[in-house]
């Protein structure tokens, strides 16, 4: 087991784990619409923005209906991110991206899983 501790740590294996409030299900149809539009953007081009690799996302709102207050949660995006000063800045979109006169985080909440690959099940 220490060989694999102290592998590459040239990144950080993180998942975020994004969360629908209620009043995302509460909002009229127009406004679930412009949240949806401006989560695309919000989330657009991470690897570009800040040198993430996606590695895949997940979206479960198909068996899981109503808002996710804790977990289970609604969506995951699995990355690699640098370092935890960049995992807090993707949090952050929830945080500073607009909505209308709110920012997301009225919609939705984010939360950051760092760790590393495990050692098994990568293949």
């Amino acid at each position: 087991m220490s060989n694999y501790r102290e592998g590459d740590r040239t990144s950080i294996r993180t998942l975020f784990c994004i969360g629908v409030r209620e009043a995302f299900f509460a909002a009229g149809a127009d406004e679930r619409k412009a949240v949806v539009e401006e989560s695309r953007r919000a989330f657009a081009s991470l690897s570009e923005r800040f040198g993430i690799t996606v590695l895949g996302t997940m979206d479960d709102d198909e068996v899981m209906v109503g808002p996710s207050t804790t977990f289970p949660w609604t969506a995951y995006i699995l990355a690699d991110v640098p370092d935890y000063a960049t995992a807090t800045q993707i949090c952050t979109i929830v945080r500073d991206h607009p909505v209308g006169d709110v920012q997301l985080w009225n919609y939705f909440t984010v939360q950051a899983r760092l760790g590393r690959p495990l050692f098994f099940g990568n293949e």
